[in-house]
């Protein structure tokens, strides 16, 4: 039991000092300068706030069971909150997803000082600087990888991964190389709903992104968000 926790306090304290590597990262000169300059200029809307303009770290525990997957942080959102998926349209909508299907205290997060919780969840993203037109080149993205390869070394209770869209479906699979996990060939194709087994007791699941572009058009509804969480929580379930 002693163990147990001393691991577990083990995997905290890991986690905590690589988020603040993340935060101090200028690896991209592109995404610096952008996140600096978006941070500079603002929003009128929020010209009031201090933007957080710097890498966003992840979000959550180390003895999570689910792991959400992103993109990168938004311009207005968590490039200014410094927290992922804080302050826009897109976290308002999967925070609402998953407060649905227990995986969270609250159905909204407005900034890193409210009371809002994960349950059994950790996200993160394949890139933690906002790009230029939500586009990170595929260097940035390389550069960005090793966290989360060192992020999932350590989230060792995760069971489901969840990829929000096809960079990050993609992201997981090449890393998952690097993880020596069951990387299918050819390798499985992105789609809502779709699975994939990495290993005996981690599957991947993709879902369309909470994109404004996606919710807005119906090609994602909160309906189809909270059914790919509770196959999620199913899958969580019956590996307890």
């Amino acid at each position: 039991m002693i163990f147990i926790e001393v691991v577990s306090i083990s995997k905290t304290l890991g986690l905590k000092l690589l988020q603040e590597e993340i935060v101090q990262c200028r690896l991209c000169p592109r995404l610096v300068n952008f996140r600096e300059k978006v941070a500079r200029e603002k929003r009128l809307a929020y010209r009031n706030f201090s933007y957080w303009g710097k890498p966003v770290p992840s979000l959550g525990e180390a003895q999570a069971r689910l792991l959400i997957v992103g993109l990168a942080p938004g311009a207005h959102g968590a490039n200014r909150t410094g927290r992922m998926f804080t302050g826009d349209r897109s976290g308002d909508f999967l925070y609402a997803g998953l407060y649905r299907a227990g995986f969270c205290n609250q159905p909204d997060s407005l900034h890193r000082e409210d009371n809002f919780q994960l349950i059994q969840t950790y996200i993160t993203a394949p890139v933690h600087c906002v790009p230029p037109r939500n586009l990170p080149s595929s260097e940035e993205r390389k550069n960005c990888q090793e966290y989360l390869f060192k992020e999932l070394n350590l989230l060792t209770e995760i069971r489901v991964i969840m990829a929000l869209g096809g960079i990050a479906w993609k992201s997981i699979l090449s890393v998952s190389r690097k993880m020596n996990w069951n990387v299918p060939r050819p390798l499985p194709l992105f789609g809502h709903g779709a699975l994939c087994e990495l290993t005996s007791k981690l599957t991947l699941i993709g879902s369309y992104h909470p994109s404004q572009q996606n919710t807005f058009t119906g090609k994602l509804t909160l309906e189809m968000l909270v059914d790919v969480f509770q196959r999620a929580r199913r899958v969580i379930e019956a590996d307890a």
